[in-house]
């Protein structure tokens, strides 16, 4: 287990904390349609922190093809019909470039700075010249108004019980998934950043703000300076 990070609950726990069987019961939402949205028909997605497929399924359904990274041998056992890679996002090369690079779920928050500028430098490492990153943000307050809680539709709930500073521009966040008929926490360490820090972080990267795509700025298209 990462410094930091822990889960509780039935099932597989990865390294950052995340249940397998959590991630396998969680809805899709609209993010593939944020995606759709943004890049080309058809494109070659190369997905960063695939986890059990939420999004890759989906989009593979929508016509793209996907590269599918992920560290946890669980959570790739989850995945069907892309190509899978295993292994840490930051210290990942492939040789090649793709249509489209993905960061979702909060990624680029990661609370180890250096951990950061490698999922970064991989994102542009990975992107065609004419192609786009598109990264998922914390939106405006994910760390305050705490605790907070999201009643679903689908009949479980989210919690995000605590946000503390443990030094160093890092908070550790504890979340709690509440289903009829199991219960999973997550602990885990993310550093906020402000919209400037942000586009800061990219540029260190050879990235830029192309545009957002939302109007909440949490989905972001960026592409190559």
């Amino acid at each position: 287990m990462r410094e930091g990070h822990e889960g509780t609950g039935p099932g597989a726990i990865t390294p950052d904390g995340c249940a397998v069987e959590l991630y396998s019961c969680l809805p899709v939402g609209e993010e593939p349609d944020i995606v759709t949205a943004a890049v080309p028909a058809g494109a070659h997605v190369l997905e960063l922190g695939c986890g059990v497929g939420r999004m890759t399924h989906p989009l593979l359904e929508r016509g793209f093809t996907i590269t599918a990274v992920d560290e946890s041998a669980e959570m790739l056992d989850r995945v069907r019909g892309a190509r899978t890679v295993r292994g840490p996002i930051e210290d990942l090369d492939l040789r090649e470039t793709f249509d489209v690079v993905m960061l979702a779920s909060f990624l680029v928050h990661a609370g180890d700075e250096e951990v950061r500028r490698g999922i970064l430098r991989t994102c542009a490492r990975h992107v065609a010249r004419d192609g786009c990153v598109l990264i998922q943000r914390e939106g405006e307050g994910y760390h305050t108004d705490l605790p907070r809680e999201r009643v679903h539709p689908g009949g479980f709930t989210t919690r995000i019980l605590s946000s503390e500073p443990v030094g160093d521009g890092v908070n550790s966040v504890r979340a709690e998934y509440v289903f009829p008929d199991a219960t999973w926490t997550q602990t885990f360490r993310a550093r906020p950043l402000t919209r400037e820090e942000f586009e800061e972080a990219l540029a260190e990267a050879g990235l830029k703000v192309d545009r957002y795509l939302t109007e909440d700025r949490v989905w972001v298209r960026a592409v190559k300076r």
